[in-house]
């Protein structure tokens, strides 16, 4: 039977925290992670996006939740090929050249020591909750400028041999990975490596769309990230905040059919994530999601 768990994609987002979810009495962290893992057994963690991890704070999450709590982790920005803020990158780790010390940086800015260390305290920052059997999968969420060609799939290549010993799921936004007849090259190449599938539902008919393709190969784990359907946010610029572009609450119709496609995967385990963080739309969504599962929906 397929071991289905249910959850968002961050539990601090802004948005949430104002939305009235919460409860009163949850007013610190580590009051709203007990409360939210009450509720769902899976959560990502967004914040190892755009700093890295701290294994104080990653045992803290693990003491935090319960026996068979998960956690999913976003691999630090900058290790996708996004551009970073120099001062999202430890102090002594951060480039020294004149005129560049405060300048956002890519990836292939620093030199080799440096994002040898990097990758190094990464690892070392999610070290408790691997230790405690709480840590699901790494996402490589790759942004819609990183396209099918052979420097790309080099650093993929890289990017997976410095996250040897961890169950690695990669995520593409732009659709020269599966267009011409590639989904089932790219899908079986992924199986190849040892790498998660990860089945994205988003909004179609942009430059930043990749299509939904449920149809993966038998696996251990499959993870489905679920980001809205609002095309006109999906892109736009200038938003007032993040939470905008994920402004989209599913409909009760849309999660029953998204129900029987993740029913459908041949996977033993499944991870679904509602991106859909603005305000509490995640949480409701994924509540309810649960209830369709469990077949207490009507």
């Amino acid at each position: 039977m397929v071991l289905i768990l249910v959850g968002t994609a961050s539990w601090t987002d802004p948005t949430l925290l104002r939305s009235g979810w919460y409860p009163a009495e949850a007013r610190d962290a580590a009051s709203r992670l007990r409360y939210y893992a009450a509720h769902f057994p899976l959560v990502e963690i967004d914040a190892t996006y755009y700093a890295l991890p701290r294994p104080e704070n990653a045992r803290r999450w693990a003491e935090r939740t319960p026996a068979g709590f998960v956690f999913d982790c976003k691999v630090f920005r900058l290790f996708t090929r996004h551009l970073t803020p120099a001062d999202a990158l430890p102090p002594d780790l951060r480039p020294r050249a004149a005129g560049r010390s405060e300048e956002p940086v890519y990836y292939r800015d620093l030199p080799a020591e440096a994002r040898e260390e990097l990758w190094r305290r990464f690892r070392e920052g999610l070290g408790p909750l691997q230790a405690a059997g709480k840590l699901g999968v790494v996402l490589l969420q790759f942004p819609p400028w990183f396209t099918r060609r052979p420097e790309n799939v080099e650093h993929l290549l890289e990017c997976s041999r410095r996250l040897e010993g961890f169950r690695i799921a990669v995520e593409f936004r732009h659709a020269s990975w599966f267009a011409g007849g590639r989904a089932e090259e790219t899908l079986r190449w992924e199986a190849e490596q040892g790498w998660i599938p990860v089945v994205v539902d988003e909004p179609q008919g942009t430059r930043a769309s990749v299509p939904a393709i449920w149809e993966v190969p038998p696996c251990e784990i499959a993870v489905v990230r679920l980001h809205g359907r609002n095309r006109e946010t999906w892109t736009a610029r200038n938003l007032p905040s993040a939470a905008e572009r994920f402004r989209y609450l599913y409909g009760e119709e849309e999660l029953r059919q998204l129900v029987r496609k993740v029913r459908s995967l041949r996977a033993t385990q499944v991870h679904v994530l509602f991106n859909n963080c603005y305000r509490d739309y995640g949480v409701r969504n994924a509540a309810r999601f649960q209830e369709l599962l469990a077949g207490s929906g009507s």
